[in-house]
């Protein structure tokens, strides 16, 4: 999915620049850059970060690094920041999002007189620099940015980096959080909150869908004012999101601990102890162990000094040797116990399956999973998250080829709970990953324990629904 920070200050950045960036590692996946400049040159370092922390990636460029202003950005694959001169003048951007439409947006563009790419990977065009170039074809950053915004199938948030400060701009339906942090003599702009308090800065500001705003060391400007529909991803508070950090005011961590509770009153099975899928399955297992009464172990512990998130790595063989070389398992705590797990969400069903036959080998007399979300029926379409060749890579997809022989009809029925296709797909699913059960949380359930209007949030993964021209439609 990718972060980004960045930070306008009337003394040097590059200390909160470089922390503020560092904590959207969580994140990101292959790049990390950051650029800085002090109303005039741009400083610009670039890295992989595939097999490497970001820290000990950049540490040594920071001597080189001086300025009042810059922006950082940890992404999927693409080069960022990118430096562009137009006759907007010279400026940094870094963007979030997905671009659904890139090949028709590139096709369109390069039949524009004088525009061409430069940023190629595997031959498929840097999607900031599509950005770039719809913008450029504005006569202000205000427009250019509306016009991105109009033409992206998909989300684009983005910070744009000029001599008079920073440009802040949140995707058009707010998928993706973008928040402003204010101390004595500077701003930040973030898309974790939890990536304020340790560099002094106080919540100032939560950009509304599709606002635009400009940031300098006094204060904020807004340009476009927030639309009044909203579609944030569900999946910041169950899975991808970090604990500490609070989107549209709700707070991560509490809404696991709401998760875990909520399946714990739907749930009456009998088992030793809950613990949870290291990291994001925590929170869920300690609000599933208070609201039961029962005690919260950890059977696995992660290491993680080294190891990033399993999701993180764009080839399964290596997401899966992660997710196995992460966890440590406490064979005390497993042997001769039933054992409950929550974990954030079953996607693939692939690493699950290694945990859960190592649990058994290592005597558990039973496993029972419950996931803090619904089965997922669909790849998301908006972000860069859980990128599967297929969506029948799908853990719900494939029991449904079991079940029905094709993976993509009556998809509104195994979504609903309440059916028995969605209960037989369920069955099959705890057959394959050989649970001794296997219990999903109820979107509506998921949903209040967030706390946000469902028109308001982003389901699109669980029941196929999204918001097209104001409606909702499903897939």
């Amino acid at each position: 999915m990718g972060g980004f920070f960045g930070v306008v200050s009337s003394q040097d950045c590059v200390a909160d620049l470089f922390y503020g960036t560092d904590y959207h590692s969580h994140l990101g996946t292959q790049r990390g850059g950051m650029v800085v400049s002090d109303g005039g040159a741009f400083t610009r370092s670039i890295h992989n970060i595939t097999n490497a922390q970001f820290r000990s990636k950049f540490e040594d460029d920071l001597p080189a690094m001086h300025g009042t202003m810059g922006l950082g950005i940890i992404s999927d694959y693409e080069d960022q920041p990118l430096v562009v001169s137009s006759h907007l003048g010279t400026y940094a951007i870094v963007t979030v999002g997905k671009v659904h439409n890139l090949e028709q947006l590139t096709t369109q563009l390069l039949g524009r007189n004088g525009t061409h790419f430069t940023q190629i990977r595997d031959g498929e065009i840097n999607p900031t620099e599509l950005v770039t170039n719809l913008i450029d074809g504005e006569s202000t950053f205000q427009d250019g940015i509306s016009h991105v915004q109009s033409m992206i199938d998909g989300s684009c948030s983005l910070l744009i980096l000029d001599d008079k400060g920073i440009l802040a701009a949140r995707d058009r339906l707010g998928r993706t959080p973008v928040a402003i942090g204010r101390k004595d003599g500077a701003h930040a702009v973030t898309m974790e909150t939890s990536a304020l308090p340790n560099l002094g800065y106080e919540l100032e500001h939560l950009l509304g869908p599709g606002e635009v705003v400009r940031i300098t060391a006094d204060g904020i400007e807004t340009l476009t004012p927030p639309g009044s529909q909203s579609q944030v991803c569900s999946f910041l508070w169950i899975y991808y999101g970090y604990p500490a950090s609070c989107y549209e005011g709700i707070n991560v961590e509490a809404c696991r601990n709401r998760c875990g509770a909520a399946l714990a009153r739907a749930d009456d099975v009998e088992v030793d102890y809950v613990a949870g899928i290291p990291d994001s399955g925590i929170g869920h297992a300690i609000g599933y162990a208070a609201e039961a009464g029962l005690p919260y172990r950890r059977p696995f512990v992660k290491y993680t000094p080294t190891w990033p998130r399993s999701f993180m790595p764009q080839e399964q063989r290596v997401r899966d040797l992660v997710a196995k070389m992460k966890l440590i398992p406490v064979e005390e705590l497993i042997v001769d116990n039933r054992l409950l797990f929550c974990e954030d969400s079953i996607v693939r069903g692939t690493q699950l399956t290694d945990i859960i036959k190592r649990l058994f080998d290592r005597g558990a007399l039973e496993v029972h999973m419950r996931p803090a979300c619904p089965p997922l029926l669909h790849s998301c379409k908006f972000l860069n998250f859980s990128q599967s060749k297929s969506e029948l890579d799908l853990a719900g997809r494939r029991a449904i080829v079991d079940i029905d022989g094709s993976g993509d009809t009556r998809l509104d029925e195994y979504a609903d709970p309440d059916s028995d296709r969605h209960t037989a797909m369920v069955d099959r699913i705890g057959e394959r990953l050989e649970l001794t059960s296997l219990q999903y949380q109820r979107l509506d359930d998921m949903i209040e324990a967030i706390g946000l209007p469902r028109e308001r949030l982003c389901t699109y993964c669980w029941n196929g629904e999204e918001l097209y021209g104001g409606r909702i439609t499903t897939a």
